[in-house]
């Protein structure tokens, strides 16, 4: 019986590496071996403190992760690849009675060939940040200019919203509390709010996760503007409707990238027009991810943090 090494979330708090089975693929399945796996410090530090709102597939024990880079080692004879391909997958739920939310940190994933997507062995870990990447262009609806945009929170998601924006010729603004979170940024600026007084952004997308922050977003949108909810938020929102009412403001939630947002940042990366680059800023060996998550979820000048399963693969 195949099986994996997997990082799991026992119960809120309390992180383990289980040796676990893992389901025998299928004729349209991969097995992939793990090279590399990111923390998020959106999705996972929910489910790692317990304050994931209800969501399909919640429940403990659960085997996180949605950013797994490795290299197929099997490959059945309708997954469309082949052994030796290096390959991006967003998770697996092939764990048994262990949930896979999203699945992707384990040493081998068993995933349908449909659900990864080929990249270049060139990216090495950085092709952990393809999911964000997807999610940043998902969220903008591709490469259109927008005009006067603001991104609120220059954490990983947030500056690659910055270089797709710019990259579509576009001159974003972006808010940062933190002061030690306002470097890297190249071809836009990074400011605290309270020294912006813009009140004229067609297009404000809010990756900060903040569920209290509509009120003051509303304030600062041009007449028909439009805010994106690109993060993901714990408690409901709320706000104040005539200033909403007085400005025709619009209200989008962008969800989880679909396969051709993948493909596009894919390309877009293959021809190194879409940089990932100074995104990670931690590494830890698998075997210490007892020690890294916490790091992940509380240090912030960990932008991310990447997991090396190439010692246990």
């Amino acid at each position: 019986m195949l099986n994996a090494l997997a990082i799991v979330l026992e119960e809120p708090g309390r992180l383990a590496l289980s040796r676990l089975p893992i389901d025998p693929p299928g004729e349209a399945d991969v097995v992939v071996e793990t090279n590399w796996s990111g923390v998020s410090t959106g999705t996972e530090r929910l489910l790692y403190t317990g304050r994931m709102p209800d969501f399909p597939g919640m429940g403990y024990p659960l085997v996180p992760g949605y950013e797994t880079v490795g290299d197929v080692v099997e490959a059945g004879s309708e997954s469309g690849f082949a052994v030796g391909q290096r390959v991006f997958a967003p998770g697996a739920t092939c764990y048994g009675p262990v949930r896979g939310l999203f699945g992707g940190a384990a040493s081998h994933l068993v995933v349908k060939g449909s659900r990864i997507a080929a990249i270049p062995r060139w990216l090495g870990d950085k092709g952990v940040l393809l999911a964000l990447a997807a999610t940043a262009h998902h969220a903008r609806g591709g490469l259109a200019p927008q005009g006067r945009e603001l991104i609120v929170g220059h954490g990983v998601l947030g500056r690659l919203l910055a270089r797709l924006s710019v990259l579509a010729g576009d001159e974003p603004v972006v808010w940062e509390r933190d002061p030690r979170r306002r470097d890297g940024a190249d071809g836009y600026v990074v400011i605290d709010p309270d020294d912006d007084e813009r009140r004229d952004y067609r297009v404000i997308y809010d990756v900060s996760g903040d569920p209290g922050i509509l009120d003051d977003l509303i304030a600062r949108l041009a007449p028909g503007g439009e805010i994106v909810l690109a993060g993901f938020y714990e408690r409901p929102l709320a706000f104040a409707f005539p200033p909403a009412f007085l400005c025709e403001a619009r209200l989008r939630v962008a969800a989880q990238w679909r396969p051709n947002d993948l493909a596009a940042v894919v390309g877009l990366v293959a021809d190194e027009r879409l940089s990932l680059a100074d995104l990670i800023t931690h590494r830890r060996f698998a075997l210490q991810a007892e020690d890294a998550y916490p790091i992940a979820f509380n240090d912030p000048r960990c932008l991310k943090m990447v997991l090396d399963w190439r010692a246990v693969a």
